[in-house]
């Protein structure tokens, strides 16, 4: 093997497509699985960064491939809308010429990302120490459950599981009065994720100004404890404590969207001028004087009253009649939307954000982009979802590796190169 003599981050590579978002010439080798990472790595590649994704062919790859409804194996729902603008190499790290073949790769990266847990790294050799030792400027990042520097450093995790810990399940079941239950979306994974990118970026820029690569750990329950009880943290924000804990609006069993004669409404009038402006739209124009409703101080201290007021008002008119007194009112309004409402919502087909693609294998999919608007570096799309190990042999070229290098690590098996149909 022959190594390219390249500095961290060139964008050299051959077969990489270049976009024009603005992390273009950021290179990520991508060592993560399922939602958390995937989705945090998404939203680089969108901004323009080259993903290159690293899977075991052991393991069959990353186990969203296996997600339905699927056209074809591998190549699941979860795995086509977010892997794309990524390229995937297999290796087996634990061979080691598939480790080698790992930091060769490395060597012409600026970030690695991962999301299995420190241990494992470690064992592998691929620790923070192992990988600057071939790029002392690497920013290496770790998605993981929790701290290593508390007691649960190592445990492993999952989003029901944070979503638990957090008190997610406990907060739904105070507000509704039904069983505790999980929130109907990967909320852990995928807001954790914004924080990995959020930490991409800020590493990228101290790096910049030192040149100082640095290891970055992003836990998993401490970010959501940072979202969840921020909210509800209330009374405990004071020494002593001012009042439980919970915050009183949003855990009302009113909290909801208001029936209406054939629907549901959704609207937050909030401040002095919005309330007079509802008021006088129901008729009802004195109520701005009744002391539950005088002042936002005082509407906060009766929320269970003002959800029972609007939820009694609002039964009265259509939603579509509701819909168009708040907008002539110049108050916050929106009909509550199904998924399939989202699909067709008129305002989306506008932007013309879910798009019509062709995958070369899976056929016509429907897809949707990174919605955040840059005036001189647009986000393009570069590549769909890949095969697994679809990009072996094109990445390992671009780390100095010949063909009959390639060849041997292939033989070994410890490296794919598959062919897709």
């Amino acid at each position: 093997m022959s190594e390219k003599n390249q500095s961290p981050g060139s964008t050299a590579a051959q077969g990489a497509k270049t976009g024009s978002g603005p992390l273009n010439g950021v290179r990520v080798l991508d060592m993560t699985s399922v939602q958390m990472g995937p989705y945090s790595t998404l939203i680089l590649a969108d901004l323009g960064a080259e993903i290159i994704k690293i899977e075991s062919p052991a393991g069959d790859g990353d186990i969203s491939r296996h997600s339905v409804p699927t056209r074809s194996r591998g190549m699941g729902q979860i795995f086509l809308n977010g892997n794309r603008n990524k390229r995937s190499v297999a290796l087996d790290l634990k061979q080691p010429e598939g480790r080698n073949a790992l930091l060769a790769i490395a060597r012409n990266c600026d970030v690695l990302v991962y999301n299995v847990r420190p241990q494992a790294m470690s064992r592998l050799k691929l620790s923070y120490e192992d990988l600057q030792a071939v790029n002392p400027q690497i920013i290496y990042v770790g998605a993981v459950g929790f701290s290593e520097r508390g007691r649960y450093g190592g445990r492993p995790a999952f989003d029901d599981l944070i979503q638990g810990m957090v008190g997610l399940p406990w907060l739904y079941g105070r507000a509704s009065g039904l069983p505790p239950r999980y929130a109907p979306v990967a909320y852990a994974d995928r807001t954790s994720s914004l924080h990995i990118v959020i930490a991409v970026v800020s590493a990228l820029y101290h790096r910049k100004s030192t040149g100082q690569g640095q290891r970055v750990d992003v836990p998993m329950f401490e970010n959501l404890v940072h979202s969840v009880i921020g909210e509800h943290l209330e009374g405990e924000t004071f020494i002593p404590a001012r009042g439980p804990m919970g915050h009183a609006r949003t855990l009302s069993p009113k909290h909801r969207p208001y029936p209406t004669k054939d629907g549901h409404l959704c609207t937050f009038v909030q401040n002095d001028k919005q309330w007079r402006s509802f008021f006088k739209m129901i008729g009802q124009p004195e109520l701005i004087e009744d002391p539950r409703f005088s002042s936002q101080l005082n509407r906060s201290k009766n929320m269970d009253a003002v959800y029972a007021l609007q939820t009694e008002a609002l039964q009265k008119r259509t939603t579509r009649e509701w819909v168009q007194l708040f907008t002539e009112h110049d108050l916050p309004v929106s009909p509550m939307n199904s998924p399939e409402d989202v699909l067709n919502d008129a305002h989306l087909a506008d932007l013309g954000y879910f798009k019509t693609i062709e995958h070369p294998t899976e056929g016509t999919l429907r897809a949707m982009y990174y919605p955040t608007e840059f005036s001189k570096t647009p986000v393009t799309n570069r590549y769909p979802a890949p095969h697994m190990g679809q990009h072996t042999e094109e990445v390992l070229r671009e780390a100095g590796y010949d063909q009959a290098a390639i060849d041997a690590i292939v033989a070994k098996g410890a490296a794919v190169t598959p062919k897709p149909k």
